[in-house]
């Protein structure tokens, strides 16, 4: 199972009037993640403009756990859980750091992607290193 770490900060473009993170962000900070992990699976960004394929989202859920503030360090957890023919999952976890060094989950994602070939919008098979082995 493939899996990336990330790193964000809570700046202040983050936050609402309360310092606390607003929903956009955290989608923000998921996205960040996914692209990670696209780029760990052979999808950087580069090689997605030159060959025009693109992991293109279906579906997102996000379950907030716990407020994320200004100023803490969120460390998101993006791994390719399942893939099928021609969609893949993959879930996210996002957590902070308490005042003694434990973590604390903020919030729980899972997005579905279809790998879409463009300028034709057309779907592609999902790469047979992709599928999970289940040994």
């Amino acid at each position: 199972m493939k899996e990336v770490e990330i790193k964000e900060t809570v700046l202040f473009y983050d936050t609402d009037c309360g310092g606390v993170v607003s929903n956009i962000a955290y989608l923000r900070f998921v996205e960040k993640a996914r692209a990670a992990l696209f780029a760990a699976l052979g999808m950087d960004l580069l090689s997605m403009s030159e060959t025009q394929l693109f992991p293109v989202v279906i579906r997102t859920e996000i379950d907030y756990r716990f407020p994320a503030r200004l100023g803490h360090e969120v460390t998101v957890t993006a791994r390719l859980s399942s893939a099928e023919k021609v969609r893949a999952t993959c879930d996210f976890t996002l957590s902070v750091s308490g005042s003694e060094g434990a973590s604390r989950l903020v919030a729980e994602a899972r997005q579905i992607v279809a790998l879409v070939q463009m300028p034709e919008g057309r779907p592609r098979r999902i790469p047979p290193e992709w599928f999970i082995s289940t040994d």
